[in-house]
């Protein structure tokens, strides 16, 4: 097995809980994947959402990698269209001086939300001012870049400046996140734990191998490990979710009805379409997923994939990710 495995976490709140525990049992997670021998543990961005406690990825990050030793920490992903590029690489550049050599910055062009926390976070944003999101991603890079010169007061530079700045994703499922991920030099994460269409797939990643000079493309995928097939086709029965696809406005996955009825009227929205999908995930035990992980990589090159488990309940969810771990040791 010539691939590595890493973690996303969303930092859900189960039931009968409030975030203090959801959030505890993210740096519980954080602890174990580290034990178990997962390369990064990735925070995801989510706003205005009971279900979820992590709007701000970069805070988690701080805490996890102060009770943490050597695991990456990363964010996946900031949605940058609601900052400032600048106060990004200041952010990145901070947690990057704090843990040299294990911070990861992923960006996405996702709100992480519905159109009222949206409005609510670009309030007084200046929309000409900030420009597209290629324009935004262009100006982060540049700000993370280390200074080639000594600064002064009328240079401006993001502080402070790390001797190993984080290593930048960008987040996507398109052909144009693959030119922009390789034109700019960052590493392209396919959303396939979103976006499971194995021909679109190919053809992402074979536009972005062919342009970026040698890196290689991560895949996220959601995945399911039981004792049993049974047990694990059991553990997915009821996962559903809903796209919403709104003419001349930004598309987006949500995880009911009731939510993709909401963005509609958030949004104002008259012409659009909502259509529940089946989730697309790799399940069965720790050797079938292997097997289906094994293939990916043989067939796609793929040489990282980032676990996102969508099992609800806390100690299967515990169980999916270490025998997914475990099993390599054991194969090893």
């Amino acid at each position: 097995m010539s691939y590595r495995l890493s973690l996303l976490d969303k930092s859900p709140i189960a039931e009968g809980e409030g975030a203090t525990g959801a959030l505890h049992r993210t740096l519980h997670l954080a602890q174990q994947a580290e034990a178990w021998g997962y390369h990064r543990f990735w925070l995801a961005e989510h706003h205005n959402s009971t279900q979820l406690a992590s709007p701000s990825p970069e805070l988690l990050m701080a805490w996890i990698i102060g009770q943490t030793r050597h695991i990456r920490v990363g964010s996946g992903g900031v949605m940058l269209q609601h900052y400032s590029p600048y106060k990004v690489a200041e952010n990145f550049n901070l947690l990057a001086s704090l843990a040299p050599g294990r911070i990861d910055l992923g960006v996405g062009k996702a709100p992480g939300g519905l159109p009222l926390s949206t409005r609510a976070l670009q309030l007084g944003v200046h929309a000409a001012e900030k420009g597209s999101f290629a324009e935004q991603l262009a100006l982060l890079d540049g700000w993370l870049q280390p200074a080639t010169q000594q600064h002064d007061e009328e240079s401006l530079v993001a502080t402070p400046q790390p001797t190993r700045p984080a290593n930048r994703f960008l987040l996507g499922a398109s052909e144009e996140s693959a030119r922009l991920a390789a034109d700019l030099g960052w590493q392209l994460v396919f959303a396939a734990h979103l976006n499971g269409d194995r021909a679109l797939m190919e053809r992402v990643l074979t536009r972005y191998h062919q342009r970026s000079n040698g890196q290689r493309a991560l895949v996220a995928v959601q995945v399911v490990v039981a004792d049993s097939p049974a047990a694990a086709d059991l553990l997915v029965s009821n996962l559903r979710f809903f796209h919403v696809n709104v003419q001349g406005g930004q598309s987006v996955n949500v995880a009911s009805l009731e939510q993709a009825e909401r963005y509609v009227r958030q949004g104002g929205y008259s012409d659009y379409v909502i259509e529940p999908r089946t989730p697309s995930l790799l399940k069965g035990t720790a050797a079938q997923v292997h097997a289906q992980l094994e293939a990916l990589h043989q067939n796609f090159g793929i040489d990282e994939f980032v676990i996102d488990s969508p099992v609800v309940e806390e100690q299967a969810r515990l169980k999916s990710l270490e025998l997914l771990a475990t099993h390599r040791l054991v194969a090893a």
